[in-house]
């Protein structure tokens, strides 16, 4: 892989402090990533194409996009070391223990060079999958982060909350990113420099609107700087549409 995922460390480091907490080591591996949002508020909206990947157990690991009907794309990191039986899919509900439709995973695809990864559902769902933008678009594009996780910046600070979280956000200049690959990922805003995605987002949709209508722009990858300490920089998610033509050797033309 080519990138170095901040997030997926964060399996470790939640882990310690649950232990330390509970007086139990938490089990990294599956129960252990808590996602974002720092910053944010509860979602204002029910997200139709919106996943949350599950352990067995129903433990939220990481974020996805539903883009087709059994497709759905999140980080690479997200599903390394997983099998596809594995996985639980929770799509279309702003509630992480409730609602919305459960599927399981019945194939995961990696691409072979960046962090971004696709999961075939084992069944077709109801929900309304999310169209993938024709670009993710200029500095100063207006766009919205969502997820469910970890609300306050410290590392292991708090937990997550069960409600849906969003927050509006931008696109920024490559150059607030470090390490960023700008031809194929994004980087985007900490607004007002304490808010934005936090340890074990990975995997969630960076959107935008076109003609009233949320399309997909990104997926969570990784923190915009060396800090522990969450939304103290811009972060970076992988440029989607950049990938369309991968995408569609897969789930088809998106």
């Amino acid at each position: 892989m080519k990138v170095r995922t901040l997030f997926t460390a964060f399996a470790v480091a939640i882990g310690a402090a649950l232990a330390s907490a509970a007086g139990a080591a938490a089990a990294p591996a599956t129960d252990g990533v808590t996602p974002f949002i720092v910053g944010g508020g509860n979602a204002t909206q029910t997200y139709s194409w919106m996943v949350s990947l599950q352990s067995t157990t129903g433990s939220h690991f990481c974020g996805g996009s539903l883009i087709k009907a059994n497709w759905v794309v999140t980080a690479k990191h997200c599903v390394q070391g997983r099998s596809a039986s594995s996985i639980r899919a929770r799509i279309g509900t702003t509630n992480r223990t409730s609602g919305g439709t459960v599927a399981t995973g019945a194939q995961i695809v990696t691409n072979a060079s960046y962090d971004i990864a696709l999961v075939r559902l084992s069944t077709s769902v109801g929900q309304t999958p999310i169209a993938v933008a024709a670009s993710s678009g200029a500095v100063g594009t207006a766009t919205r982060i969502i997820g469910w996780g970890q609300t306050c910046a410290p590392r292991g600070g708090c937990g997550a909350p069960t409600i849906l979280q969003e927050l509006n956000t931008s696109i920024v200049s490559d150059g607030s990113c470090l390490g960023i690959y700008g031809s194929y990922e994004i980087c985007t805003n900490n607004p007002n420099g304490n808010a934005g995605a936090c340890y074990g987002d990975s995997g969630g949709p960076q959107v935008k609107s076109v003609n009233g209508v949320w399309q997909l722009i990104g997926a969570t990858s990784r923190a915009g700087n060396n800090s522990s300490t969450c939304a103290t920089a811009p972060s970076i998610y992988m440029d989607v549409p950049a990938f369309r033509s991968w995408i569609s050797q897969y789930a088809g033309a998106v």
